[in-house]
C-alpha cells in the first residue's frame, strides 16, 4: 500500500483524538493538523499531549498548518510564523505549512518570485532555529501569488533553502495550474482530492468541488502520483478533500479505505505498464 496520510480537513468534525484514531485504523503513516478549522487548535488540548498521542499510535506528525499569506511579509507575519513554529516544536511536528496570498496581488511571474523569495529568506533562519521544515504550497488559482512550482523551485534555490523548504504537490492545484514540472526531489508531501462534477470548467473549480478520488476523477490523481513515484518520490500521500459532502460523512473509514484502494491499485497498474 502507498504511504497514505490524513489532513484534518478530511474530517473536520472529528476531534483530534478521533481523527488520530481514524488515521491509525486506516494504516496511515501520519497526520497533518491545521489551525483554520472551527474552534481552538487541538480543541484546546496541550500540543505535547497531542504529539504524544500521535506517536503512540505509530504515526508521524507530518505538518502543522498554516501560515496564511506567508509571502505578504511583515513584522506581524513574522510573529505569526514564529508562534506556529513554537507550537509545532512542542507537538513534535516535522514541519509547518506555508500558504501564499490568494487575492489577485503579485500574480505576475516576476512579482510572484520577488515576494516569495523575500518571505522564504526571512523565514529560513527561523525554521533552522526551531529545527523544522516548511511545506510550501503553490495554489493553482489564477489569483494566487505563487501559482507555479518552477517559481518556488527558483526561490528555494535563491535563498539556499534546499533541505528545509519542501513543496506540497497538491493534485488539485497542479491540475488547475496546467501541470508542468513535478520536482520530485523538492516534494515533501502530496495532497490528494478529486473533482468528479462533469459540468464544472477547470477555471471554475474551487475547494467545495474537492471530493475523495474515485474512477470519475477529472484531475488525473492516479497519473500524477504514478509519475511522481516513477520519478523517485517516496513520501506521504495525504488526503485533503474540502467538499461539504465528504465533511458530512458520519463515518469516513469505508469511503477513505475505498479511495486509498482505488489509488493504490491504479498507481500499481500504471507503474507496471
Amino acid at each position: 500500500m502507498l504511504p497514505f496520510a490524513l489532513n484534518h480537513m478530511t474530517t473536520p468534525r472529528l476531534d483530534w483524538q478521533a481523527f488520530v484514531d481514524l488515521a491509525a485504523r486506516l494504516g496511515c503513516v501520519g497526520v497533518e493538523f491545521r489551525n483554520d478549522l472551527p474552534g481552538a487548535l487541538f480543541q484546546g488540548a496541550d500540543p505535547a499531549e497531542v504529539g504524544a498521542a500521535v506517536r503512540a499510535r505509530g504515526l508521524r506528525f507530518l505538518a502543522l498548518a498554516e501560515v496564511k499569506m506567508f509571502n505578504d511579509w511583515s513584522d506581524a507575519k513574522r510573529a505569526e510564523a514564529e508562534a506556529l513554529m513554537q507550537i509545532a516544536v512542542v507537538a513534535g511536528a516535522e514541519a509547518v505549512s506555508l500558504i501564499p496570498r490568494n487575492d489577485g496581488v503579485a500574480t505576475d511571474r516576476a512579482e510572484s518570485r520577488a515576494v516569495t523569495e523575500t518571505a522564504l529568506r526571512e523565514i529560513l533562519p527561523m525554521l533552522r532555529h526551531y529545527g523544522l521544515k516548511a511545506m510550501v504550497e503553490p495554489l493553482g488559482f489564477e489569483v494566487c501569488s505563487l501559482r507555479y512550482k518552477d517559481i518556488l523551485a527558483e526561490a528555494i534555490a535563491a535563498v539556499g533553502g534546499e533541505g528545509t523548504y519542501w513543496m506540497v504537490h497538491d493534485t488539485f492545484h497542479h491540475h488547475l495550474a496546467g501541470g508542468g514540472p513535478l520536482f520530485p526531489e523538492l516534494t515533501g508531501i502530496v495532497h490528494v482530492s478529486g473533482v468528479v462534477d462533469p459540468a464544472v470548467a477547470v477555471v471554475d473549480m474551487r475547494d467545495p468541488h474537492r471530493v475523495l478520488v474515485d474512477a470519475q476523477d477529472r484531475l488525473g490523481n492516479v497519473a500524477q502520483i504514478a509519475a511522481l513515484r516513477g520519478a523517485g518520490y517516496t513520501g506521504p500521500i495525504s488526503f485533503e478533500p474540502f467538499a461539504p459532502q465528504v465533511h458530512a460523512l458520519q463515518d469516513a473509514f469505508a469511503p477513505l479505505q475505498a479511495s486509498m484502494g482505488f489509488i493504490d491499485a491504479g498507481v500499481a497498474q500504471l507503474r507496471a505498464a
